[in-house]
C-alpha cells in the first residue's frame, strides 16, 4: 500500500474543499489585478479632475469617480495594495513573536510558562482602540503606526495555540529521543517541535490576515490609518458614506472588496484548517 506524507496527505483534503479552492482563487484573482490592475488605466490614485468628479461607472471609469474626479478603480487597485500589505505583514509578525513566545513557554513550563502567559494576558486586556489612538499621538499616523498598533497584541493568540501545541507534543517519544542523544532545548524546538506544529501554525496565520484587513479598514475608516492622498479601502469606504445618498457606488465598491476578501480568507482558512486537522484523519 502507498504511503502518504502529511503534506500530500493535507493538499489532498484542501483540493477537496471546493469553498477553500474558491477563496484561493479570489485570493489570486485580487493579488494579480492588485499588482497590474492600475496598469489598465492612464490615471493614478492622486490624479484629479475635477468636471469629472462623481461620474457614475462606465467603460471609462468602470467603478466611478470620487468627490476629486480621481478614478475609484485605479484607487481600488491601490488601496487592494495597501490592505494585503498591512494585513500580510501583521500576520507575519504576529506568526514569528507568537511562535517563538509559545514555543519557549510550552517547552520550559513551570514559573516561566506561568509568567510569560500571564504577561500576555495583562497585554491582551488593554483596548486595542486606546493603543492607536495613543500610537497616533505618540507617532506619525501611517502604516507603520498601524502595524505597531496591531501586532503589539495581536500575536496573543498565536502564542496560545502553539503552547498548547507544544505542551502536547513535548510528551511524545521522539522528544524523548531527542532529551536522551543530547539534543539542547532550543535544537528541540526549532527542530522537532515547531515543524510539527506548522499545521495549526499556517492555519492560524491565514485566518488572522482578514482580521487585519478590516482592523486597517477601520482605523482608516476612523481616521486613524492611511492618510490621504494615499488610496485605502478604509478611507474610500469613510469618503464614500458620506456621499452614500447620491453617490452610492463610491461606498459600494470599497465596502465590496473588503468583504469579498475577508470571506476569502476565511473561506480558505477554515478549508486548511480542516485540512491540517489530525482529528480528521483515518
Amino acid at each position: 500500500m502507498e504511503q502518504i506524507n502529511y503534506w500530500d496527505d493535507s493538499w489532498s483534503r484542501l483540493r477537496q474543499n471546493k469553498l477553500a479552492l474558491l477563496g484561493l482563487s479570489i485570493l489570486i484573482t485580487l493579488i494579480l489585478f492588485a499588482l497590474i490592475g492600475p496598469s489598465f488605466s492612464p490615471h493614478t490614485y492622486y490624479d484629479t479632475n475635477l468636471p469629472l468628479k462623481n461620474l457614475p461607472p462606465s467603460f471609462t471609469h468602470p467603478f466611478g469617480t470620487d468627490e476629486l474626479g480621481r478614478s475609484l478603480f485605479v484607487r481600488i487597485w491601490w488601496g487592494a495594495r495597501i490592505s494585503l500589505f498591512i494585513g500580510i505583514a501583521a500576520a507575519l509578525i504576529d506568526m514569528v513573536i507568537g511562535v517563538f513566545y509559545g514555543g519557549i513557554a510550552g517547552l520550559f513550563g513551570g514559573k516561566i510558562e506561568e509568567n510569560m502567559m500571564r504577561a500576555a494576558d495583562i497585554l491582551y486586556s488593554l483596548p486595542h482602540l486606546l493603543i492607536v489612538i495613543l500610537l497616533t499621538v505618540i507617532m506619525e499616523q501611517g502604516i507603520l503606526t498601524i502595524l505597531i498598533a496591531m501586532t503589539l497584541t495581536g500575536w496573543i493568540n498565536m502564542a496560545r495555540i502553539v503552547r498548547a501545541q507544544i505542551l502536547s507534543l513535548k510528551e511524545y517519544d521522539f522528544v524523548t529521543a531527542a532529551k536522551a542523544l543530547g539534543a539542547s532545548r532550543m535544537r528541540i524546538l526549532l527542530r522537532h517541535l515547531i515543524p510539527n506544529c506548522f499545521g495549526a501554525i499556517l492555519t492560524t496565520m491565514t485566518l488572522t490576515i482578514p482580521h487585519a484587513i478590516f482592523t486597517e479598514a477601520f482605523l482608516s475608516f476612523l481616521g486613524l490609518g492611511v492618510q490621504a492622498p494615499i488610496a485605502s479601502w478604509g478611507t474610500m469606504a469613510s469618503d464614500g458614506l458620506t456621499a452614500l445618498s447620491f453617490y452610492p457606488w463610491r461606498l459600494f465598491f470599497p465596502a465590496a472588496f473588503i468583504s469579498i476578501t475577508m470571506l476569502a480568507f476565511n473561506l480558505l482558512g477554515d478549508g486548511m484548517r480542516d485540512a491540517f486537522d489530525p482529528r480528521l484523519r483515518v
